[in-house]
């Protein structure tokens, strides 16, 4: 349990600095949704994991690329349980269980000769209760996924110390969890808590942190579809796609303000099929500096926008929203 505490403290550590707003398996093989209610469906629009929770949802794990070692995965699920358990309380089973959580109750703190903070060490750690419940077979699954990730902290650790860009995957940490915590504010407002197609997401995560087979949905997702057949054809108002995908990031960043209807100098490249393989961009931004220009670049695989990239982070990989994505991929942002 220390290493994998020192690896969630470090990282919400780091997250923190950028934006301060922000055993054994209790499982039962219980399935709330029958396999063949097809007609349930999941409301993920304007969600910033809506691709996620909808391949979740439809137990479509094969187009999930996020593994039970990623650490984003352990965090979705996580919040996901507690945010349950805050908005949802009357929709828990009478035998729900205390979500628990590990606090520091005795550090080291180094400083240096002029007194100023160096080093923080936890010594000593606590479990104890959040008071907030959640449904035993998630719970478990969850501790399950928790232990699989426990197992590898140390490897973690290294891996976050060690990586070349690891100023900008720290931003793009802080992003997605504010990205997450507006998804958590928001999916029970879409879905009623007590609803079919919650009861099949929460299975469905479940199966998935267990590595089983899912309950599966013949429908195949809006955004898989749109994957494979690729974007639209005939001119498009790029300008205005640019500028509702960067609209969407600015939700998530911490310090800079986006400039909506700024997008200018677009400049589009296209692959040997005749499709748009990269469009570049500036932008106007308040920061630091007021009104200050920036750069954007997005690349499509298929036609479909994939990656969004800053100048401030030119190698970090943001995902488009799904749900703008798929809007441009059914034509609507034709000229």
């Amino acid at each position: 349990m220390m290493k994998n505490v020192y690896v969630k403290n470090l990282v919400l550590l780091i997250i923190m600095m950028l934006f301060s707003s922000f055993h054994d398996s209790l499982e039962k093989d219980f399935v709330g949704v029958t396999k063949n209610q097809e007609t349930t469906e999941l409301n993920t629009e304007g969600l910033y994991y809506a691709e996620f929770f909808d391949y979740i949802f439809r137990g479509h794990f094969e187009n999930i690329q996020m593994t039970l070692e990623n650490m984003e995965f352990l965090s979705i699920f996580e919040q996901y349980l507690k945010a349950f358990g805050k908005q949802c309380p009357g929709a828990l089973p009478s035998d729900k269980v205390e979500i628990m959580e590990d606090i520091c109750v005795r550090e080291r703190v180094t400083t240096n000769g002029y007194g100023v903070e160096t080093n923080r060490v936890c010594l000593e750690w606590k479990t104890v209760g959040t008071r907030i419940f959640a449904r035993p077979e998630l719970y478990g699954a969850f501790l399950t996924v928790r232990d699989i990730q426990n197992s590898e902290a140390l490897k973690t650790t290294v891996d976050i110390m060690t990586d070349p860009n690891v100023m900008g995957n720290t931003v793009d940490m802080a992003h997605k969890a504010k990205g997450l915590a507006s998804d958590m504010a928001l999916i029970f407002s879409l879905n009623s808590c007590g609803s079919p197609s919650i009861r099949r997401l929460e299975d469905n995560l479940r199966l998935f942190a267990l590595k089983r087979p899912a309950i599966q949905m013949k429908e195949r997702s809006k955004y898989e579809k749109m994957k494979t057949s690729g974007g639209p054809k005939g001119n498009q108002n790029f300008e205005r796609l640019m500028d509702d995908l960067v609209v969407d990031q600015a939700k998530t960043w911490a310090f800079n303000r986006y400039i909506p209807k700024s997008i200018s100098n677009v400049k589009k490249y296209l692959d040997t099929k005749g499709m748009p393989r990269e469009l570049v961009a500036n932008y106007r931004y308040n920061g630091f500096k007021s009104n200050s220009v920036g750069t954007v670049r997005i690349t499509l695989d298929n036609g479909i926008p994939n990656c969004i990239f800053f100048l401030d982070f030119p190698k970090n990989c943001k995902s488009p929203n799904a749900s703008i994505v798929t809007s441009y991929a059914n034509g609507e942002y034709s000229n």
